[in-house]
């Protein structure tokens, strides 16, 4: 509930009645506070109360408390409007205005503005005629008085013309000395002294009949000023359009390089808000700078810098007795002053900026500068400070999340002006991420998006950046011509640039996710490492580990490549590179530099995929053979299988071996991803019609493990040492998924633990131990199989977060749980949470939770199991395994509560879909989920028989 009394009573509710009325704004005037009977018995009678004035004062109470929605308390002593202070408008009012008696100019008009904005006419209207309230009256009129004169002068300041409100104010108060000077400094301000002489002789007039005095000593110094004609304006700050978002420590720490550096340059794209930047650090600045602070624009110029910042300071006609020169002039005009300058925009004229700044830091010395541009201007003692993109969401953010990215922020704040009722939910927070993060968090950007959210939903605009240069158009009206569009905003920048700078820019924009200076060397041409120096000056390079292009300037040069009749030639270039690096790199990722190289072909996978995507069929096929190894490594089997199987549908010729190592390498991610078991055989089969001689280890292996997935007597190869490891861990593997030719897996398992660790191979050597310690765990060898599964993380740890490494971890947390390490198992559990967030695939994420969810039962803990297998299902993708295993899992809970008949559905479901799979590991897992089944059905014969070492044909399996 809110009352005002700032104005006519308003308030919720009816209050019907002067004395009723007078109760509640006595009441009001001390909000949460206990007023006293007799002060209310004042308040509401005056000097005529009742006889039983306390009862008939407590009947008031009564019928007010019935009018309310607010309570009012009963104390001993009086009673007590129960209220936030704030709900009050009078309460509200005197807080603002003391919260800001020392604040700084910007804060001090934006909250007395607030403040004042709380008056609805004259205070305590209602009872405004009883001597009770006229006190309250007068002492609020004059608190509003005071504060006027204190955010118009702040407005002065701050290069605001308040001159139409001060003209009313004075006229309403022509005694009231402050509004009186405030009117004269405002049309001085504005070249209209003859106007501030005349309010200063209306003023004296007005004093001296009214009060027969003289004006105050500091108005007649003002007068005197005016009159010698050294009364002037102290900034040129408008006042700003629109909230400030995300810079705040910003501001502070350029105010600071600003005081400690004598010239300050904030360089950054264009677009990345340099210019609202240095507007916001000179309203601090303000108050501490005598002679004031004044924004230069250069922008509109191409030449006279000197003369636009005479012109600008209002120095261009002022009577001057010396040289003519403007550069001249302005230092003597400026040579005591201490001021701060923000030359803005500089880049086009930053030779004539910097010769204007040495010489007027050399001539002024209380003179400070602030410039922006999109390079330094390179002058001794320069402090610089690169203006950044906003802060960006990660993808897929959750709501809190997403704001506590600035570039978010200021999405929010400006699509809700041009589309009211915009909120960022659940439904829109990941394509409002999506839009922060396609146009790299650029303020200008963001404001040409939120424009178009006027009339798109952010799923459509989200949809349509991929043409950001034709969509994000339609800026301001006011702005400058190069601020209305996004491609307005990089031809700036592009056209500023010289030849060789420009072709050096577009070929860049050929590599993905950043390049090094070998590559761009390679692709773009020697002696690039200087262009390269000079665009990151420009601020069109990030430098850090590597250069990189945002993708908007990325875009741009795209664009720029295509244009320049070049572009074939570059990719060409660039996939040579990279195909070189990829076969280079796969020749070191079977032995002791593997971690060395995944880092590096980490670094450099969008490269690979876009060289893989740009490139005509051999040298898609070549990156394909030469990058396969790597996906199986890294865990990148989805991407891998998507590049490889687009490489095998591109049209032309391509040499037979490479074809057949590209089948290899798809067979091998369809054998991780367990995508497609038919397209798997498929592709070992089309990989086997290469007969001829090859280096290609992977190519090496189809045959052996052709023969063991057909079940043939297989010949494992000769020579290379990582290939036979290989064959042997391939070789026991099969059999342990298909469960035959048990006698052999151990020994096969011997050869590929100890060929992959003599030869440093650490993805070898990890999944050697794992499935060595599968086989110890069939054996009931529970120790020996924890020390092989820890052994197994350790190593797995070392190359990086992966899906092997996750289900290492799940294995070991059953394998503790049996062991009886429950605090292990429950810390192993989380690591493997960390894991998968960190992968971020649904299937990683799901199978955490199904592994969870079968522990959680086997303790008992039926309900953390219902809640992980629900929440896995909400998350998984359409992987078959994880899915079955999930229907396994419901399968046995619901077995458990009783639920007989959902459970033979689920069981049925499992059953369907492993059936003829090629794991019987995956198999016997639904089996003894139909055993178990069987078993609470009240069958124990058939239970016992589905469990038996005998095999049990897959057509007798029946739920």
């Amino acid at each position: 509930m809110r009352i005002g009394l700032l104005g006519p009573l308003q308030v919720d509710g009816t209050v019907a009645g002067s004395r009723l009325r007078a109760l509640l704004v006595v009441l009001a005037l001390e909000p949460g506070r206990v007023v006293s009977i007799s002060r209310l018995i004042d308040g509401v009678w005056g000097d005529d109360p009742p006889v039983r004035a306390p009862n008939a004062l407590q009947v008031l109470i009564s019928r007010l408390r019935k009018s309310l929605d607010v309570p009012i308390e009963s104390h001993p002593a009086g009673y007590r409007l129960v209220i936030d202070p704030d709900d009050v408008d009078v309460s509200r009012f005197e807080r603002l205005v003391a919260s800001v008696r020392t604040a700084d100019d910007p804060t001090k008009a934006q909250v007395l503005r607030e403040a004042l904005g709380l008056w609805r006419g004259p205070a305590l209207q209602d009872v405004a005629d009883q001597d009770f309230f006229q006190p309250h009256a007068a002492r609020l009129t004059e608190l509003r008085l005071t504060a006027l004169e204190d955010r118009t002068e702040a407005d002065l300041r701050l290069g605001q013309d308040p001159t139409t409100e001060l003209t009313a104010l004075v006229a309403d108060h022509p005694l009231r000395e402050r509004l009186v000077g405030a009117l004269m400094r405002a049309l001085c301000a504005t070249g209209r002294t003859n106007e501030a002489l005349t309010v200063y002789e209306t003023a004296r007039q007005a004093l001296a009949d009214e009060l027969g005095a003289d004006p105050s000593a500091e108005l007649s110094a003002l007068h005197t000023s005016i009159l010698r004609g050294t009364e002037r304006p102290r900034t040129n700050l408008r006042a700003s359009l629109t909230s400030f978002v995300g810079r705040d420590e910003e501001v502070a720490e350029v105010v600071r390089l600003v005081g400690e550096y004598r010239l300050t340059t904030l360089t950054g794209l264009g677009g990345a808000g340099k210019t609202r930047l240095s507007i916001e650090a000179a309203r601090k600045l303000l108050d501490g700078t005598t002679d004031g602070v004044w924004f230069v624009e250069l922008a509109p110029i191409s030449k006279d810098v000197a003369q636009t910042v005479l012109s600008t300071l209002g120095l261009r006609d002022h009577a001057f007795q010396g040289p003519s020169e403007p550069i001249d002039r302005l230092t003597a005009a400026l040579s005591t002053r201490d001021t701060v300058m923000v030359l803005d925009n500089c880049e086009h004229v930053i030779d004539a900026a910097a010769a204007l700044a040495v010489r007027l830091l050399g001539d002024c010395p209380r003179l400070r500068i602030l410039a922006t541009s999109r390079e330094p201007l390179g002058i001794t003692g320069e402090a610089l400070w690169p203006v950044e993109p906003l802060t960006l969401p990660r993808e897929n953010p959750t709501v809190s999340e997403a704001f506590s990215s600035s570039a978010v922020r200021l999405l929010y704040e400006r699509a809700k002006a041009v589309r009211p009722g915009f909120t960022i939910d659940e439904q829109t927070v990941a394509d409002v991420a999506g839009i922060c993060r396609a146009v790299d968090g650029i303020p200008l950007a963001i404001e040409l998006s939120a424009a178009r959210l006027r009339t798109m939903t952010p799923s459509q605009l989200a949809s349509r950046l991929g043409d950001r240069f034709r969509l994000l158009t339609g800026g301001s009206r006011m702005a400058l011509p190069r601020h209305q569009t996004l491609r307005a905003v990089v031809d700036w920048s592009w056209d500023l640039l010289s030849d060789r700078e420009k072709a050096v820019l577009r070929r860049l924009a050929v590599f993905a996710g950043g390049v090094t200076l070998d590559a761009a060397e390679h692709v773009c041409g020697e002696d690039v490492f200087d262009l390269l120096t000079a665009l990151a000056d420009k601020s069109l390079l990030v430098i850090g580990e590597r250069y990189r292009l945002l993708d908007t300037i990325r875009a741009y040069g795209l664009e720029r490549l295509e244009e320049s009749g070049e572009a074939d030639r570059i990719r060409t270039a660039h996939a040579e590179y990279f195909l070189t690096l990829a076969t280079t790199a796969d020749s070191h990722l079977r032995g002791a530099e593997q971690l060395a190289w995944l880092d590096q072909l980490t670094a450099e996978q969008d490269n690979i995929e876009a060289a893989l995507r740009n490139s005509a069929a051999q040298t898609a096929l070549r990156l394909v053979g030469a990058t396969g190894w790597y996906w199986w490594l890294s865990g990148r089997h989805a991407k891998g299988l998507e590049l490889t199987k687009a490489a095998l549908n591109l049209p032309g010729a391509a040499d037979e071996e490479a074809r057949a190592v590209a089948y290899t390498v798809g067979a091998l991610l369809l054998l991780a991803t367990q995508d497609n078991w038919p397209d798997t055989t498929t592709f070992f089969q089309a990989a086997q019609q290469f007969s001829g001689p090859t280096k290609s280890p992977l190519l090496r292996l189809v045959k052996p493990l052709s023969q063991v997935l057909a079940g043939e007597r297989e010949e494992l190869p000769e020579g290379d040492e990582w290939v036979r490891a290989a064959a042997h861990l391939l070789r026991a593997a099969a059999f342990l998924s298909r469960g035959d030719r048990q006698d052999e897996i151990e020994s096969d398992l011997e050869h590929a633990v100890t060929g992959f660790r003599e030869i440093g191979d650490r993805w070898g050597y990890m999944v050697s131990l794992t499935n060595m310690a599968d086989l110890r765990a069939r054996k009931g060898d529970v120790a020996g199989a924890l020390a092989h599964f820890e052994q197994a993380v350790a190593v797995g740890a070392e190359l990086g977060t992966s899906e092997d490494l996750v289900q290492n971890r799940l294995r070991l947390a059953q394998l503790r749980l049996l062991s009886g390490d429950e605090p292990g198992c429950a810390a192993t559990i989380v690591e493997a949470e960390q894991d998968a967030a960190r992968i971020g695939l649904p299937s990683v994420m799901a199978m955490v939770e199904h592994g969870a969810a079968e522990i959680a039962r086997w303790t008992g803990d039926l309900t953390t199991a219902r809640a992980r297998l629900t929440k896995a299902e909400s998350i998984v993708d359409q992987n078959w395994t994880i899915a079955c295993a999930l229907a396994t899992q419901w399968g046995f809970l619901d077995g458990v509560t009783g639920d007989l008949e959902s459970a033979r559905a689920r069981h049925n479901y499992a059953l369907t879909m492993t059936l003829g799979g090629p794991n019987s590991v995956w198999v016997a897992h639904v089996v003894v989920g139909v055993a178990d089944l069987a078993l609470r059905q009240g069958k124990p014969d058939e239970a016992a028989r589905l469990l038996s070492p005998r095999a049990t044909p897959y057509g007798e399996l029946r739920t």
